[in-house]
């Protein structure tokens, strides 16, 4: 889903790039060397663009793993005109409950979002990845 949504068309900001070219700026908390028009970020909540800076922006799989999806997802409005995320929707078992990388449940059968989601803690989430770590992400 996501290397479809992400080639659909061109992204102003992709962010939360991993290693994936969305086309415009792309933008980690990660440095990631070879991507195009990359930017490192340092804090996900205070994104280093100006307001409205972008027209369109893509956040594919990164909002179930940060601490605060709603603070995150207004920071996204903030810099960009039009925001999609993309998450793992309830039928995603296997990542909807990965208590080893995720942080939060969002109430939705579909993956693609114009608007964030109802959203819940995950269960044993915030234990599990203070005693292990939070694996693959920050």
């Amino acid at each position: 889903m996501k290397n479809r949504v992400v080639r659909s068309q061109k992204w102003d900001l992709n962010i939360c790039c991993g290693k994936t070219d969305g086309g415009g700026t792309n933008a980690d908390i990660f440095k990631h060397k070879g991507v195009p028009n990359f930017v490192h970020v340092k804090s996900v909540y205070k994104l280093p663009f100006k307001n409205k800076q972008f027209k369109t922006a893509i956040c594919s799989h990164t909002l179930e793993h940060v601490r605060h999806p709603d603070k995150f997802y207004k920071e996204l409005n903030r810099v960009a005109k039009e925001v999609t995320i993309l998450i793992p929707p309830l039928y995603d078992l296997g990542a909807v409950f990965d208590i080893f990388e995720h942080r939060w449940i969002f109430l939705t059968c579909k993956s693609k979002h114009k608007t964030l989601p109802n959203h819940v803690k995950l269960p044993l989430a915030n234990w599990v990845q203070k005693k292990f770590g939070q694996l693959n992400h920050a």
